[in-house]
Protein backbone atom coordinates (compact mmCIF):
# COMPACT_ATOMS: atom_id res chain seq x y z
CA UNK A 1 0.00 0.00 0.00
CA UNK A 2 1.51 3.32 -0.91
CA UNK A 3 2.12 6.13 1.50
CA UNK A 4 0.71 9.57 2.21
CA UNK A 5 2.97 11.88 1.40
CA UNK A 6 4.46 13.75 4.81
CA UNK A 7 3.26 17.23 5.14
CA UNK A 8 7.14 18.63 5.52
CA UNK A 9 8.31 17.36 2.62
CA UNK A 10 7.53 16.27 -0.80
CA UNK A 11 6.40 12.62 -1.39
CA UNK A 12 9.29 10.27 -2.31
CA UNK A 13 8.01 9.12 -5.40
CA UNK A 14 9.40 13.12 -6.36
CA UNK A 15 12.83 11.99 -5.35
CA UNK A 16 13.00 8.64 -7.14
CA UNK A 17 11.40 10.53 -10.37
CA UNK A 18 13.77 12.61 -10.15
CA UNK A 19 16.63 10.30 -9.12
CA UNK A 20 15.94 8.60 -12.82
CA UNK A 21 15.77 11.62 -14.99
CA UNK A 22 19.02 12.62 -13.06
CA UNK A 23 21.24 9.17 -14.43
CA UNK A 24 19.10 8.80 -17.47
CA UNK A 25 19.96 12.86 -18.21
CA UNK A 26 23.52 12.00 -17.68
CA UNK A 27 23.95 9.02 -20.36
CA UNK A 28 21.09 11.18 -22.56
CA UNK A 29 23.02 14.13 -22.93
CA UNK A 30 26.08 12.31 -23.40
CA UNK A 31 24.90 11.30 -26.96
CA UNK A 32 22.36 13.18 -27.95
CA UNK A 33 24.06 16.82 -27.45
CA UNK A 34 26.30 15.05 -30.12
CA UNK A 35 24.35 13.57 -32.43
CA UNK A 36 24.12 16.38 -34.84
CA UNK A 37 27.60 16.74 -34.83
CA UNK A 38 27.82 13.23 -35.51
CA UNK A 39 25.50 13.60 -38.28
CA UNK A 40 26.74 16.56 -39.48
CA UNK A 41 30.55 15.95 -39.26
CA UNK A 42 31.14 12.42 -39.58
CA UNK A 43 28.02 11.14 -41.55
CA UNK A 44 28.24 14.22 -43.94
CA UNK A 45 23.98 14.93 -43.78
CA UNK A 46 22.84 17.75 -44.74
CA UNK A 47 21.04 20.14 -42.10
CA UNK A 48 16.99 19.51 -43.34
CA UNK A 49 17.84 15.79 -42.86
CA UNK A 50 19.28 16.70 -39.25
CA UNK A 51 15.92 18.29 -38.52
CA UNK A 52 13.87 15.35 -40.04
CA UNK A 53 15.79 12.87 -37.86
CA UNK A 54 15.26 15.05 -34.44
CA UNK A 55 11.27 16.35 -35.39
CA UNK A 56 10.61 11.88 -36.76
CA UNK A 57 12.01 10.94 -32.74
CA UNK A 58 9.72 13.69 -31.54
CA UNK A 59 6.92 13.07 -33.19
CA UNK A 60 6.52 9.39 -32.52
CA UNK A 61 7.43 10.09 -28.52
CA UNK A 62 4.31 12.32 -28.85
CA UNK A 63 1.67 10.24 -30.00
CA UNK A 64 2.57 7.40 -27.49
CA UNK A 65 2.69 9.85 -24.68
CA UNK A 66 -1.11 9.85 -25.73
CA UNK A 67 -1.54 6.49 -25.16
CA UNK A 68 0.24 5.80 -22.40
CA UNK A 69 -1.22 8.59 -20.22
CA UNK A 70 -4.21 7.59 -21.58
CA UNK A 71 -3.51 4.14 -20.33
CA UNK A 72 -1.90 4.71 -16.94
CA UNK A 73 -5.60 6.39 -16.21
CA UNK A 74 -7.53 3.36 -17.31
CA UNK A 75 -5.49 1.04 -15.29
CA UNK A 76 -4.68 3.07 -12.50
CA UNK A 77 -0.75 2.57 -12.60
CA UNK A 78 1.82 5.16 -13.35
CA UNK A 79 4.81 3.06 -12.10
CA UNK A 80 4.92 0.55 -14.38
CA UNK A 81 4.54 2.24 -17.72
CA UNK A 82 7.14 4.84 -16.17
CA UNK A 83 9.78 2.10 -15.72
CA UNK A 84 9.13 0.41 -19.14
CA UNK A 85 9.49 3.50 -20.89
CA UNK A 86 13.15 3.99 -19.48
CA UNK A 87 13.60 0.69 -20.07
CA UNK A 88 13.05 0.86 -23.58
CA UNK A 89 15.27 3.97 -24.21
CA UNK A 90 18.18 1.98 -22.33
CA UNK A 91 18.33 -0.69 -24.42
CA UNK A 92 18.02 1.58 -27.67
CA UNK A 93 21.39 3.33 -27.00
CA UNK A 94 24.09 0.54 -27.55
CA UNK A 95 23.06 0.03 -31.05
CA UNK A 96 24.76 4.01 -31.83
CA UNK A 97 27.36 2.02 -31.38
CA UNK A 98 27.33 0.15 -34.68
CA UNK A 99 24.61 2.84 -36.42
CA UNK A 100 27.07 3.71 -39.99
CA UNK A 101 24.08 5.89 -41.73
CA UNK A 102 21.85 8.30 -40.82
CA UNK A 103 18.51 6.32 -41.43
CA UNK A 104 20.12 3.64 -39.08
CA UNK A 105 20.34 6.58 -36.42
CA UNK A 106 17.01 7.46 -37.22
CA UNK A 107 15.99 4.45 -36.10
CA UNK A 108 17.95 4.38 -33.05
CA UNK A 109 16.59 7.38 -32.10
CA UNK A 110 13.37 6.54 -32.73
CA UNK A 111 13.16 3.72 -30.88
CA UNK A 112 14.95 5.96 -27.86
CA UNK A 113 12.56 8.23 -28.04
CA UNK A 114 9.80 6.00 -28.34
CA UNK A 115 10.73 4.92 -24.55
CA UNK A 116 10.15 8.56 -23.47
CA UNK A 117 6.69 8.73 -25.10
CA UNK A 118 5.70 5.48 -22.91
CA UNK A 119 7.25 6.77 -20.16
CA UNK A 120 6.83 10.40 -19.85
CA UNK A 121 2.72 11.44 -19.20
CA UNK A 122 2.48 8.34 -16.69
CA UNK A 123 5.50 9.64 -14.90
CA UNK A 124 4.53 13.07 -14.66
CA UNK A 125 0.99 12.41 -13.42
CA UNK A 126 2.70 10.13 -10.95
CA UNK A 127 4.46 13.30 -9.95
CA UNK A 128 1.51 15.45 -9.58
CA UNK A 129 -0.64 12.52 -8.28
CA UNK A 130 2.12 12.50 -5.33
CA UNK A 131 2.11 15.83 -4.69
CA UNK A 132 -0.77 18.25 -3.43
CA UNK A 133 -2.14 21.50 -5.93
CA UNK A 134 0.24 24.11 -3.74
CA UNK A 135 3.52 22.15 -4.08
CA UNK A 136 3.34 21.05 -7.71
CA UNK A 137 5.39 23.85 -9.03
CA UNK A 138 8.04 22.84 -6.57
CA UNK A 139 7.78 19.32 -7.33
CA UNK A 140 8.17 19.49 -11.01
CA UNK A 141 10.98 22.43 -10.36
CA UNK A 142 12.67 20.04 -8.17
CA UNK A 143 12.47 17.20 -11.42
CA UNK A 144 13.22 19.33 -13.90
CA UNK A 145 16.53 21.05 -11.75
CA UNK A 146 17.23 16.71 -11.06
CA UNK A 147 16.92 16.12 -14.97
CA UNK A 148 19.49 18.91 -15.72
CA UNK A 149 21.60 18.35 -13.13
CA UNK A 150 21.94 15.19 -14.89
CA UNK A 151 23.06 16.47 -18.27
CA UNK A 152 25.43 18.82 -16.43
CA UNK A 153 26.99 15.72 -15.13
CA UNK A 154 26.65 13.90 -18.53
CA UNK A 155 28.22 16.65 -20.23
CA UNK A 156 31.51 17.18 -18.06
CA UNK A 157 31.77 13.67 -18.92
CA UNK A 158 31.96 14.32 -22.64
CA UNK A 159 33.61 16.87 -22.36
CA UNK A 160 36.70 14.80 -20.62
CA UNK A 161 35.99 12.25 -22.86
CA UNK A 162 36.39 14.11 -25.82
CA UNK A 163 39.76 16.12 -24.85
CA UNK A 164 40.84 12.97 -24.20
CA UNK A 165 40.09 11.37 -27.64
CA UNK A 166 40.70 14.23 -30.17
CA UNK A 167 41.61 17.53 -28.43
CA UNK A 168 40.08 20.53 -29.36
CA UNK A 169 39.32 19.43 -33.14
CA UNK A 170 36.92 21.72 -34.93
CA UNK A 171 34.73 18.41 -36.42
CA UNK A 172 33.84 15.69 -34.20
CA UNK A 173 35.08 12.33 -34.70
CA UNK A 174 33.73 8.89 -35.05
CA UNK A 175 35.81 7.22 -32.66
CA UNK A 176 35.35 9.72 -30.31
CA UNK A 177 31.19 9.11 -30.53
CA UNK A 178 31.65 4.99 -30.52
CA UNK A 179 33.37 5.85 -27.38
CA UNK A 180 30.14 8.25 -26.12
CA UNK A 181 28.23 5.17 -26.28
CA UNK A 182 29.98 3.21 -24.10
CA UNK A 183 29.78 5.41 -21.62
CA UNK A 184 26.42 6.23 -21.58
CA UNK A 185 25.06 2.64 -20.41
CA UNK A 186 25.83 2.06 -17.14
CA UNK A 187 23.62 5.32 -15.88
CA UNK A 188 20.79 4.56 -18.52
CA UNK A 189 20.34 0.88 -16.98
CA UNK A 190 21.02 1.95 -13.18
CA UNK A 191 18.18 5.01 -13.89
CA UNK A 192 15.62 2.14 -14.72
CA UNK A 193 16.32 0.18 -11.74
CA UNK A 194 15.80 3.30 -9.40
CA UNK A 195 12.48 3.96 -10.45
CA UNK A 196 11.93 0.47 -10.76
CA UNK A 197 12.92 -0.04 -6.35
CA UNK A 198 12.13 3.08 -5.37
CA UNK A 199 8.12 3.85 -6.96
CA UNK A 200 5.07 3.82 -5.54
CA UNK A 201 1.38 4.03 -7.50
CA UNK A 202 -0.87 6.38 -5.77
CA UNK A 203 -4.32 5.82 -5.42
CA UNK A 204 -6.00 9.80 -6.33
CA UNK A 205 -10.11 10.15 -5.60
CA UNK A 206 -11.46 13.16 -7.56
CA UNK A 207 -14.79 14.66 -7.23
CA UNK A 208 -15.73 13.74 -9.92
CA UNK A 209 -15.84 9.87 -11.64
CA UNK A 210 -15.88 9.17 -15.50
CA UNK A 211 -14.49 7.09 -18.22
CA UNK A 212 -10.77 8.25 -19.16
CA UNK A 213 -11.06 9.83 -22.62
CA UNK A 214 -7.91 10.87 -25.15
CA UNK A 215 -10.29 13.88 -26.61
CA UNK A 216 -8.93 17.05 -26.27
CA UNK A 217 -12.48 18.26 -26.06
CA UNK A 218 -13.00 16.24 -23.13
CA UNK A 219 -10.39 17.64 -20.93
CA UNK A 220 -12.10 21.23 -21.09
CA UNK A 221 -11.71 24.64 -22.70
CA UNK A 222 -8.83 25.89 -20.86
CA UNK A 223 -6.67 22.84 -20.90
CA UNK A 224 -7.75 23.03 -25.07
CA UNK A 225 -6.69 26.68 -25.18
CA UNK A 226 -3.66 26.09 -23.38
CA UNK A 227 -2.71 22.94 -25.84
CA UNK A 228 -3.25 25.14 -28.65
CA UNK A 229 -1.06 28.34 -27.73
CA UNK A 230 1.70 25.86 -27.26
CA UNK A 231 1.60 23.91 -30.17
CA UNK A 232 1.49 27.51 -32.47
CA UNK A 233 4.90 28.40 -30.05
CA UNK A 234 6.26 25.04 -30.94
CA UNK A 235 6.03 25.56 -34.51
CA UNK A 236 8.91 28.14 -34.54
CA UNK A 237 10.79 26.13 -31.65
CA UNK A 238 13.05 23.95 -33.61
CA UNK A 239 15.12 20.91 -32.53
CA UNK A 240 18.06 22.27 -30.29
CA UNK A 241 19.88 20.18 -32.54
CA UNK A 242 20.46 23.87 -34.84
CA UNK A 243 21.49 25.57 -31.81
CA UNK A 244 24.26 23.10 -31.45
CA UNK A 245 24.90 23.17 -35.19
CA UNK A 246 24.36 27.26 -35.04
CA UNK A 247 27.38 27.43 -32.34
CA UNK A 248 29.51 25.19 -34.52
CA UNK A 249 28.81 27.75 -37.66
CA UNK A 250 30.07 30.45 -35.49
CA UNK A 251 33.22 28.72 -35.12
CA UNK A 252 32.96 26.73 -32.03
CA UNK A 253 34.65 23.39 -31.32
CA UNK A 254 32.94 20.12 -30.71
CA UNK A 255 34.71 21.28 -27.19
CA UNK A 256 33.44 24.71 -27.21
CA UNK A 257 29.98 23.90 -28.06
CA UNK A 258 30.00 20.98 -25.10
CA UNK A 259 30.92 24.08 -22.71
CA UNK A 260 28.61 26.21 -23.50
CA UNK A 261 25.69 23.64 -23.11
CA UNK A 262 27.15 22.87 -19.85
CA UNK A 263 26.72 26.54 -18.65
CA UNK A 264 23.49 26.76 -20.48
CA UNK A 265 22.19 23.20 -18.04
CA UNK A 266 23.49 25.16 -15.22
CA UNK A 267 21.90 27.67 -15.46
CA UNK A 268 18.64 25.91 -16.35
CA UNK A 269 19.13 23.51 -13.25
CA UNK A 270 19.46 27.06 -10.80
CA UNK A 271 16.53 28.43 -11.83
CA UNK A 272 14.00 25.52 -12.09
CA UNK A 273 13.49 24.67 -8.44
CA UNK A 274 13.27 28.42 -7.43
CA UNK A 275 10.79 29.43 -10.53
CA UNK A 276 9.03 26.34 -9.78
CA UNK A 277 8.36 26.83 -5.92
CA UNK A 278 7.57 30.55 -6.98
CA UNK A 279 4.86 29.37 -9.72
CA UNK A 280 3.04 28.43 -6.89
CA UNK A 281 2.88 31.66 -5.57
CA UNK A 282 2.00 33.47 -8.35
CA UNK A 283 0.24 33.19 -11.75
CA UNK A 284 1.42 30.28 -13.18
CA UNK A 285 0.26 31.91 -17.05
CA UNK A 286 2.49 34.80 -16.33
CA UNK A 287 5.57 32.70 -15.24
CA UNK A 288 5.00 31.01 -18.91
CA UNK A 289 4.22 34.39 -20.58
CA UNK A 290 7.46 35.97 -19.00
CA UNK A 291 9.33 32.73 -20.53
CA UNK A 292 7.87 32.88 -23.68
CA UNK A 293 9.06 36.18 -24.23
CA UNK A 294 12.62 35.48 -22.87
CA UNK A 295 12.61 32.63 -25.57
CA UNK A 296 11.72 35.05 -28.42
CA UNK A 297 14.45 37.40 -27.44
CA UNK A 298 16.96 33.97 -27.07
CA UNK A 299 15.79 33.25 -30.64
CA UNK A 300 15.91 36.85 -32.14
CA UNK A 301 19.24 36.76 -30.99
CA UNK A 302 20.57 33.64 -32.39
CA UNK A 303 19.22 34.67 -35.75
CA UNK A 304 21.51 38.33 -35.59
CA UNK A 305 24.26 36.45 -33.88
CA UNK A 306 27.88 37.81 -35.39
CA UNK A 307 30.20 35.60 -33.23
CA UNK A 308 30.81 33.09 -30.67
CA UNK A 309 30.99 35.04 -27.81
CA UNK A 310 27.20 36.29 -29.03
CA UNK A 311 26.21 32.73 -28.71
CA UNK A 312 27.91 31.84 -25.19
CA UNK A 313 25.91 34.40 -23.75
CA UNK A 314 22.39 33.66 -25.45
CA UNK A 315 22.82 30.48 -24.77
CA UNK A 316 23.02 31.56 -20.57
CA UNK A 317 19.85 33.22 -21.19
CA UNK A 318 18.36 30.62 -22.88
CA UNK A 319 18.95 28.35 -19.28
CA UNK A 320 16.89 30.75 -17.99
CA UNK A 321 13.81 30.65 -20.39
CA UNK A 322 13.71 26.71 -19.42
CA UNK A 323 14.22 27.12 -15.55
CA UNK A 324 11.24 30.03 -15.92
CA UNK A 325 8.92 27.79 -17.68
CA UNK A 326 9.79 23.85 -16.59
CA UNK A 327 7.61 23.73 -13.44
CA UNK A 328 5.16 25.74 -14.37
CA UNK A 329 4.30 24.42 -17.71
CA UNK A 330 3.40 20.87 -16.05
CA UNK A 331 2.02 22.49 -12.87
CA UNK A 332 -0.71 24.33 -14.87
CA UNK A 333 -1.84 21.11 -17.33
CA UNK A 334 -2.85 19.33 -13.70
CA UNK A 335 -4.46 22.46 -12.71
CA UNK A 336 -6.71 22.62 -15.65
CA UNK A 337 -7.97 19.43 -15.74
CA UNK A 338 -9.47 16.57 -12.82
CA UNK A 339 -7.10 14.49 -10.92
CA UNK A 340 -8.66 10.89 -12.89
CA UNK A 341 -7.80 12.27 -16.09
CA UNK A 342 -3.85 13.04 -15.64
CA UNK A 343 -2.63 10.98 -17.21
CA UNK A 344 -4.67 11.62 -20.48
CA UNK A 345 -4.00 15.36 -19.96
CA UNK A 346 -0.51 14.97 -20.20
CA UNK A 347 -0.34 12.48 -22.99
CA UNK A 348 -2.54 14.52 -24.63
CA UNK A 349 -0.39 17.66 -24.20
CA UNK A 350 2.92 16.28 -24.89
CA UNK A 351 1.25 14.14 -28.13
CA UNK A 352 -0.36 17.20 -29.92
CA UNK A 353 2.87 19.88 -29.10
CA UNK A 354 5.23 17.10 -29.77
CA UNK A 355 3.85 16.34 -33.19
CA UNK A 356 4.59 19.92 -34.06
CA UNK A 357 8.27 18.93 -33.96
CA UNK A 358 8.54 16.75 -37.16
CA UNK A 359 7.29 19.72 -39.46
CA UNK A 360 8.93 22.07 -37.36
CA UNK A 361 12.21 20.62 -37.66
CA UNK A 362 12.20 19.71 -41.31
CA UNK A 363 10.45 23.58 -41.79
CA UNK A 364 14.08 24.78 -40.16
CA UNK A 365 16.34 23.05 -41.85
CA UNK A 366 14.44 24.17 -45.39
CA UNK A 367 14.75 27.54 -44.12
CA UNK A 368 18.50 27.35 -43.12
CA UNK A 369 20.09 25.73 -45.87
CA UNK A 370 17.07 24.95 -48.47
CA UNK A 371 15.75 22.28 -50.32
CA UNK A 372 16.81 21.34 -54.17
CA UNK A 373 17.52 24.07 -56.09
CA UNK A 374 15.97 26.25 -53.79
CA UNK A 375 19.27 27.75 -51.50
CA UNK A 376 16.73 28.43 -48.35
CA UNK A 377 17.21 32.35 -46.31
CA UNK A 378 20.56 31.46 -44.25
CA UNK A 379 21.51 30.19 -40.68
CA UNK A 380 19.55 33.05 -39.13
CA UNK A 381 16.16 32.39 -40.63
CA UNK A 382 15.18 29.68 -38.53
CA UNK A 383 15.48 31.48 -35.05
CA UNK A 384 13.58 34.82 -36.64
CA UNK A 385 10.56 32.24 -36.93
CA UNK A 386 11.05 31.05 -33.61
CA UNK A 387 11.08 34.47 -31.95
CA UNK A 388 7.54 35.44 -33.87
CA UNK A 389 5.58 32.25 -33.25
CA UNK A 390 7.09 32.83 -29.57
CA UNK A 391 5.52 36.47 -29.13
CA UNK A 392 2.35 35.06 -31.02
CA UNK A 393 1.70 32.10 -28.84
CA UNK A 394 2.67 34.42 -25.35
CA UNK A 395 -0.04 36.89 -26.54
CA UNK A 396 -2.94 34.30 -27.15
CA UNK A 397 -2.00 32.51 -23.76
CA UNK A 398 -2.30 35.69 -21.84
CA UNK A 399 -5.96 35.97 -23.40
CA UNK A 400 -7.40 32.73 -23.74
CA UNK A 401 -5.98 30.32 -20.92
CA UNK A 402 -7.67 30.55 -17.42
CA UNK A 403 -5.48 30.59 -14.42
CA UNK A 404 -6.46 28.08 -11.37
CA UNK A 405 -7.50 24.57 -10.93
CA UNK A 406 -10.14 22.48 -12.94
CA UNK A 407 -11.76 21.71 -9.71
CA UNK A 408 -12.81 23.85 -6.78
CA UNK A 409 -11.47 21.29 -4.27
CA UNK A 410 -8.76 19.27 -5.46
CA UNK A 411 -7.90 16.31 -2.79
CA UNK A 412 -4.36 15.69 -1.72
CA UNK A 413 -3.10 12.39 -2.80
CA UNK A 414 -4.46 9.06 -0.69
CA UNK A 415 -3.26 6.22 0.32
Amino acid sequence: MSQKPKKEGLHRNVWVASGTSFLTDISSDMLVTVLPLFLANVLGVRIWAVGAVEGLADTTASVLKLYSGWMSDRMRTRKWFAVTGYAISALAKPFYYIASSWGAVAAIRWGDRLGKGVRTAPRDALIADSTPANRRGLAFGLHRAADTGGAVVGLLITVWIVRQSQGSSLLLQEATFRKLVLWSLLPAFLGVIVLAAGAKDISTTSTKSRRPTIRVKGLGRGFAAFAACSVLFELGNSADAFLVLRAQERGLSVVGVLWILIAFNVVYSLISTPAGALADRVSRKWMLFAGWCVYAGVYLGFALAESATHVVGLYIVYGIYHGLVAGAARAMVADLVPADLRGTAYGTYGAVVGLVSLPASVLAGVLWEGLGDWGGFGPGAPFAFGAATAVLAAVILVVAVPDGPAEQSIPEPGH
